[in-house]
């Protein structure tokens, strides 16, 4: 059975999109670091198929092998969806403590690096890997210096990876603005019921997993397939 690692996945767009990989016949690793949401989220999702918990923190290299061990021989997907955003609300970097920036990149630019280098060598040709990035990685927000700067990196890792395995489909998708926690976080105090649920982000990836689109950045609306 094809299997699938969704980090993140006990809530929003990792929830979701493991939602539709086991609806498809995928097995899914998924991992998060509260144990109540993650034992809440298995027990939904095993409704739907074999889908294995573990609980931990990407930054753990112990973890992260423990995901792809889980994974086994039939791994065929990575997606690097679990993240952080930092302080909220976000700081300019005049004023950004250096070691909660150095734990941000540590989420999310390292440990998806740390991810793919152990799930490459497992992926036979076609495999893919999806980095889940932000708008905030190629505008310029201010006050998003901290978290854009880092889903930059991350753009910029996907690029020389795939260049670097041209027999893989590896990918950097921006799932646009979503009713998440994260983004509330980003917004404290305001109403943000106007975002699309994570849900509606889940087809565009769906997309790019299943199809033979080159690798690449992708908005995850833009490559969805359009209703009848």
């Amino acid at each position: 059975m094809p299997t699938a690692i969704v980090t993140g996945a006990s809530r929003g767009l990792g929830f979701e999109l493991t939602r539709a990989l086991l609806r498809d016949g995928r097995r899914v690793v998924i991992d998060a670091r509260g144990a109540r949401e993650l034992e809440a989220a298995a027990r939904d999702l095993s409704e739907l198929g074999d889908v294995v918990a573990i609980r931990g923190s990407v930054v753990d290299a112990d973890h992260r092998t423990r995901l792809v061990e889980a994974a086994g021989a039939d791994l065929d997907l990575l997606v690097n969806n679990a993240s952080v955003l930092g302080p909220s609300p976000q700081p300019q970097l005049a004023d950004y403590p250096v070691e909660v920036l150095e734990h941000v990149y540590r989420v999310n630019v390292v440990a998806p690096l740390a991810l793919a280098q152990l799930a490459i060598p497992r992926l036979g040709e076609g495999g893919r890997i999806l980095n889940v990035t932000s708008d905030a990685a190629v505008e310029v927000y201010e006050g998003w210096g901290g978290y854009g700067s880092s889903k930059a990196a991350l753009e910029q890792l996907t690029r020389v990876l795939a260049v670097e395995h041209p027999q893989l489909r590896i990918h950097a998708v921006d799932p646009g603005d979503m009713r998440t926690q994260m983004h509330q976080d980003a917004f404290p105090g305001e109403d943000i019921s106007d975002r699309p649920p994570p849900e509606e982000s889940v087809p565009g990836f769906l997309a790019l997993i299943e199809g033979e689109r080159a690798s690449g950045r992708f908005l995850a609306r833009d490559v969805a397939p359009v209703a009848p």
